[in-house]
């Protein structure tokens, strides 16, 4: 038998962990893979889903060759054809689009399909600025808690995760750690070896409640009341950390009266969460330190989500967490990297002033903007026929028999359906990539493992090829791809002093040039306009905000809209699976059968009211249409909530639709994020 080589690569997906993958290739084949021992955060292991990530680059769904498509929209017929035929179609396509409507009814549309920054933003960006494309918005995930924390913090900079191991008391707070940032698991549990208690504050009694010694069910989208309340018991009963502080914060007399307006009664009314549990959390996160807490995205994903960040930031200041190395509050290490992106993308490439469209809003996009309409649609890194929200909107504009799509896809995903040319995409396995991470702090390097299946090719090529095409004869779309990464990597930014390309070649990944302990605000150096916490801030102000921490309801909540709220009465969460990662893996045949079904988990006294027992087909729906599941009934949800992890692909979802033909497109109040679980439904059982 021949033997096998170890090679090296990086999970690319949209996850903290950012893992340093070890592969067995034989044969030119990749006959096995796990995480590398040798990597200080991945530790030898990997989560449930690229365990099987071999199955994806083998799947028989791989998308090998272009295709053309040959059936109706939707209908998911395609012919093969040639790389160079493929190419002057969508050339001549985006030439007669932009002649007849002008660049800017060109829409690329793509995330965080893939994290290494080469396959993220670098030749696409060039492409569609030389173009003079619509800009796009690319907010779907983060942005709102970005911007909140921002207001607060500064940067996205915080604990390092590595250091909760030291931690006395862990807050984790709406995030679900066991299914999205499994290696901070391990020192979670090293923690608690060492006596730290770990609390869990989400709506959903998820995986990661069998991690802590408490969980605190939460109304979805009532973070920032409990994170006032808890500021209340602190500030009345003087156990805030005076010092810190007095040198390090401003606006604390203003927080002071604000949150005296906000005692825990007034929390329970709004949160669900007793008083007494309220006044017991903030007691023991005030005298308990090291503490630390682990926030996630799923906390900012409402219409006042960016002001919950903030808020909940504010905490760790209040008591001079921050003054310890395993203390403070971390929602994503991504600002402690110094990347030179800017030289990737190329904004100076840019031609004219073109409009910027929210990517959140597609289906509005694609259905009733004009002047000029958009007419040609370009998809990479994503899958908006599964993950957008308000799907009805995202079909009927993916259905267009006048609206041009091409999509750069690894397997024929539901988007993929109403495209009109589809090139085939490598893995990870088959390119080169740098990576950051935010949920650690080390940059990798990964590099082919395996040739490219197919005649696939990586983002980079696909738009340097598209650029020629074009005729776009800058020399800027003939870089390689090595060229690309040390681009990045050309940068005066202190956290990657002594990091270069051969660096990274030779050892595959390097920690960032910080402390050891890092404790980045232990005296103060907050990177905000005062250069401390802002408690107050006056760039909020500036921007349009309540410049001190305040509550808002969900836009969709018995709170806000209580005509709403009668004819929908369940607040829905639509979090993600524990075997798919957003849409992906959710084709593959194990990871469907790790989920089981299409799944709403429903209190019993909501399900007692509907006549609906554990099994039973429900049908979930509000205005913005409808959607069907298989009940689960338990108290892993409060009442007058329900949860559905997700992205089924509606390809495999009854009826066709998944829990996006449900979710709202409103903006969030900060950055014009999504607003996933802001939705009001009414649930019954389902009589078909």
């Amino acid at each position: 038998m021949t033997p096998t080589e170890t090679r090296y690569s990086v999970c690319p997906h949209d996850c903290p962990d950012t893992c340093r993958l070890k592969l067995d290739v034989r044969d030119g084949r990749a006959v096995s893979i796990t995480g590398d021992e040798a990597h200080p955060f991945t530790r030898g292991f990997l989560c449930v889903k690229v365990n099987n990530y071999l199955d994806r680059v083998y799947s028989s769904d791989r998308v090998l060759h272009p295709l053309r498509r040959v059936g109706a929209k939707g209908e998911g017929r395609f012919e093969r054809v040639s790389w160079d035929d493929a190419l002057d179609y969508t050339a001549e396509r985006l030439r007669a689009i932009v002649a007849e409507h002008g660049a800017e009814a060109v829409l690329p549309y793509s995330y965080a399909g893939t994290m290494g920054v080469l396959g993220y933003g670098s030749m696409d960006r060039r492409f569609f600025h030389r173009l003079g494309a619509s800009l796009l918005d690319r907010t779907i995930c983060s942005v709102a808690g970005t911007v909140g924390y921002k207001y607060t913090v500064g940067a996205t900079v915080g604990t390092d995760p590595e250091q909760l191991a030291d931690a006395r008391l862990i807050l984790l707070w709406g995030t679900n750690t066991v299914s999205t940032n499994v290696h901070l698991v391990p020192f979670v549990k090293e923690a608690k070896a060492k006596g730290a208690r770990v609390v869990l504050i989400d709506p959903h009694r998820t995986r990661t409640a069998q991690l802590a010694d408490e969980w605190v069910p939460i109304r979805p989208g009532t973070d920032a009341a409990l994170a006032l309340a808890m500021m209340h018991v602190i500030c009345r009963d003087d156990l805030h950390d005076a010092d810190y502080v007095a040198r390090y914060t401003v606006g604390f007399e203003q927080l002071r009266a604000r949150v005296a307006e906000c005692p825990p009664g007034w929390a329970e009314e709004r949160t669900g969460v007793p008083a007494a549990a309220i006044e017991r959390l903030a007691r023991a996160y005030a005298t308990t330190q090291p503490a630390a807490i682990r926030v996630n995205y799923g906390m900012q994903r409402h219409a006042n989500g960016g002001m919950a960040i903030r808020t909940v930031a504010c905490l760790p200041a209040l008591v001079g967490a921050w003054r310890h190395p395993a203390g403070g509050i971390c929602l994503s290490t991504s600002g402690v990297f110094g990347l030179n992106l800017a030289a990737l993308e190329r904004a100076d490439l840019l031609r004219g002033n073109p409009r910027t469209i929210n990517m959140v809003r597609l289906g509005e996009a694609l259905t009733e903007l004009d002047d000029p309409p958009v007419k040609a649609l370009f998809v990479y890194n994503s899958n908006p026929a599964a993950v957008a929200p308000n799907q009805s909107k995202v079909l009927a504009g993916l259905r267009r028999d006048d609206l041009f799509v091409a999509v750069h896809e690894q397997v024929m995903t539901d988007t993929c359906r109403y495209a009109d040319v589809v090139f085939p995409a490598t893995s990870i396995l088959e390119q080169l990539d740098l990576h950051k991470a935010y949920g650690h702090l080390y940059v990798q390097l990964s590099e082919p493992a395996i040739e490219p299946l197919g005649e696939a090719v990586p983002n980079t090529e696909l738009f340097r090829r598209l650029a020629a095409r074009m005729g776009y004869d800058d020399p800027a779309f003939r870089d390689s791809d090595e060229e690309l990464v040390r681009q990045a990597l050309e940068t005066s930014h202190p956290s990657m002093a002594g990091i270069t390309y051969e660096r990274l070649r030779r050892d595959g990944w390097a920690r960032l040039a910080v402390p050891r302990p890092f404790a980045p605000f232990a005296e103060g150096n907050f990177p905000t306009p005062s250069g401390k916490c802002e408690l107050y801030s006056e760039r909020a102000k500036r921007d349009g905000f309540d410049p001190l921490p305040s509550y808002r309801p969900p836009a969709e909540s018995r709170e806000s809209n209580p005509a709403l709220a009668a004819r929908y009465p369940i607040q829905l969460v639509s979090a993600a699976a524990h075997a798919f990662l957003n849409s992906t893996f959710a084709h593959l045949a194990k990871h469907r059968r790790l989920e089981g079904k299409p799944t709403l988990e429903l209190h019993p006294s909501d399900a007692a009211s509907r006549g609906i027992m554990t099994g039973d087909r429900v049908r979930v729906f509000n205005d913005r249409g409808e959607a069907w599941f298989w009940a689960a009934v338990g108290e892993t949800v409060p009442p007058g909530v329900a949860a559905h992890s997700s992205i089924w692909w509606p390809s495999c979802s009854p009826n066709g639709v998944n829990v996006n033909a449900l979710t709202s497109d409103r903006l969030s109040d900060m950055g014009g994020g999504a607003t996933f679980h802001d939705n009001l439904v009414q649930v019954e059982r389902a009589t078909e």
